[in-house]
This record gives C-alpha cells, structure tokens and sequence, in this order.
C-alpha cells in the first residue's frame, strides 16, 4: 500500500552557534524515531543539527521541550536548546517576555528579551572532585578541567578518552569541558558534547558547570563571562556556603536561522 508521505515543518535556530532543529509538535504528531532524528540532524545527509527539539503543550505551563541529541535519542537537558526554545515559542506567540515550561530535569523560568534569553537553570546541589578535575550535573553531567592554553587542547580526542573512560564510560558517559582562565571575571569554554560525540561551538550546560566551578575553586565573583566558539554567554548564581547553587540564569542570545519543511515516507 502506498502512503502519502507527511510534511513537517520545521525552523532553525542557533545559540552562539549550538544549532537545532526545532518542531512545533503541540499535536503531537511527529514520528519520534531515533534513525530519523539522526537523520536529520546529519550535516551531509539531513538539515544539519546539533540536536532537534520537540515543542509540545504541558498542563500548567506554557510549553514542554523535548531534547534530543544528534544521535537521535533524547537527552539530559540543553541549555543552549533551552534559549532557543524559549525564543521559538516566543515567536510562536506562546508568550510575550516572561514564560515557565517544563523539561527532562523539571521546570524552568525564562525572560525573553529583544537581544538575550534569560534561562533560569536547574539547581546543583554540590560537585565531585576528581584529581584537579571536577564533576556536576548542571541538567546534564558534566567533567571540568582547566588548562593553560584552551585552543591548544586536543577536545575532540582527549574528550572522548574522558567520555568513554573506565571512570564515566559505564555510567552512561559525560560531556567534558576544557576552560581557560581568562580574566578576573572571564572563562573561555570548549566542550566535547555526548549524544553529539564532537566538540560544539558551545554547550549551555557546559559553560555553566565551568562558570560555577570556576567561582568555587578560583574565587571568581558572578556573574562570570564565558567565551565560546560560538560566541559569548554569561552565568549569574547564588552560591551558598555548603557548596550548592540556586538561581542560576544562563544569558545569551538565541537566533532565528531559517524554515522550512520536509517530507517523512
């Protein structure tokens, strides 16, 4: 029998040059299938993304973000996907500046501006010291190591040695982070993304796992200002004497790239 295949649109969007397909899927008619997501989101052969996301209403919030990673299978929370989600529904006219959705690690408050998004980020309650490294989960696991000379640093290859590792690799992985110290308040962030398995221009979660380590362990004052590939971010927080931090807002830009549609068989 043949089938009509289904159109679907779609829009892109990047966040200081983390890029994802985003679906408005309030119907909920998007065939989730991970060879198909991956297909998409293949740089030769799809759209071209560092992950796609699903727009879908939640009860008592504005929206639901549904993340998955360029492999196709879902992910821990984006932060950088999460900017663009809220400016996506913004242009959706879900909402006009302030909004509350839910995500895979729970709520989340936004304030969409004209130039910047204003991301409200999980809390963390602590981090694991490795050596001179360090772990935390930031809405995703994340490995941190500062080093001298960030553009120097082998990313892709010494990231997947951490990623894989007999440390992390049987627990399902991390995404790992290279962070050079720039200045008395400024960071600069390279980071090797899981579920991408390559180093990304940028990643939201990542940068503010760096910015909070680098304010417990170096001293740095908030908010702390992160270099990226893609561009720059910024991370304010409230840090509390036993080692946890809440309101915790990621800032930054999140841009509207291009449309269109594509046919599913």
């Amino acid at each position: 029998m043949i089938t009509s295949p289904l159109s679907i649109r779609f829009v892109k969007y990047q966040g200081t040059g983390n890029d994802f397909i985003m679906i408005d899927d309030r119907s909920e008619t998007f065939p989730v299938s991970q060879p198909l997501i991956e297909f998409l989101c293949h740089r030769r052969f799809g759209i071209g993304a560092d992950g796609l996301i699903l727009l879908r209403n939640a009860e008592g919030y504005d929206f639901r973000m549904v993340y998955f990673n360029a492999d196709g299978r879902e992910g821990s929370m984006c932060g950088n996907g999460g900017r663009c989600t809220v400016r996506f529904a913004q242009d959706l006219g879900l909402f006009e500046e302030n909004t509350t959705f839910i995500a895979v690690d729970g709520e989340h408050k936004a304030v969409a501006c004209e130039e910047e998004i204003f991301l409200n980020m999980s809390n963390v309650a602590g981090s694991e010291k490795d050596g001179a490294d360090f772990f935390l989960n930031t809405g995703s696991p994340h490995f941190v190591r500062f080093v001298k000379d960030v553009e120097a640093t082998e990313v892709v290859a010494d990231g997947k040695a951490i990623r894989y590792g007999e440390v992390y690799g049987p627990k399902g992985g991390t995404n790992v982070n290279f962070t050079e110290v720039m200045g008395e308040q400024s960071i600069y962030v390279r980071t090797y993304e899981r579920g991408v398995e390559d180093e990304t221009y940028s990643c939201g979660t990542g940068v503010t796992a760096c910015a909070l380590m680098a304010y417990q362990h170096l001293g740095m004052n908030e908010p702390i200002s992160v270099k990226t590939k893609g561009g720059p971010l910024r991370v304010s927080f409230v840090a509390h004497e036993n080692g946890s931090f809440d309101n915790i807002y990621l800032i930054g830009p999140a841009v509207r790239v291009f449309e269109g549609v594509f046919e599913v068989n």
